[in-house]
């Protein structure tokens, strides 16, 4: 298995890849349940919870400034691919839309299919977060989270949820559906937060 599909890193890229992970020949799909199959066209996102609730189209997030960017994606399955390269919209730029109430320090993720994951504020604000409706110069498809999906670089990629459709803003951490499960709750891939201490791991 880890020759066909994995292998291990070589020193020039061993600096860049976290404790236990392999390289990725390819770009695996992980997909928990059905896979949501959502238009631009029929897709919407909503903010709501300690945020001026706003319901935003396809049009809308196309309106935003758009940009190019390469990052690498640790998976906690224990692989990694490096320089993946995406089109998308600048989490903080769609913040800047966004009317917040003092009191927000944490964020529910939603997702098409009733995926939801937690994440702090403080992790979802970094300038190299965005939202991702492109890969390697082609439409998200998707089995990889299309029409959009979140990329957060530095933490593992169940945080970059796939199908996003909402961020409900909360005062307090609440867990989403795999935290819930045994997933570590901020998930940083070089400190190896795969699980939960809760669940014995």
């Amino acid at each position: 298995m880890l020759g066909k599909f994995f292998q291990k890193p070589g020193k020039e890229e061993s600096e860049r890849v976290p404790p236990g992970q392999h390289l990725a020949k390819g770009f695996p799909v992980l997909t928990y349940g059905e896979t949501p199959q959502v238009s631009a066209e029929e897709w919407e996102f909503r903010v709501w919870g300690l945020a001026k609730s706003a319901t935003f189209s396809w049009s809308d997030f196309m309106a935003l400034p758009q940009h190019e960017f390469t990052a690498d994606f640790h998976c906690v399955t224990r692989w990694s691919k490096l320089d993946v390269k995406w089109t998308g919209i600048k989490v903080t730029d769609f913040m800047g839309l966004i009317e917040l109430d003092p009191k927000a320090a944490q964020i529910m993720e939603h997702c098409y299919g009733g995926y939801t994951t937690n994440i702090s504020l403080e992790d979802f604000m970094r300038e190299e977060n965005f939202f991702a409706f492109k890969v390697f110069g082609e439409n998200l498809p998707s089995e990889h989270g299309g029409p959009m999906r979140l990329v957060v670089p530095h933490l593992y990629a169940w945080k970059s949820a796939k199908w996003i459709n909402g961020l409900e803003f909360l005062a307090a951490e609440e867990l989403g559906f795999w935290e819930r499960n045994g997933y570590h709750r901020r998930g940083e891939p070089w400190a190896e937060e795969r699980y939960s201490n809760a669940f014995g791991f």
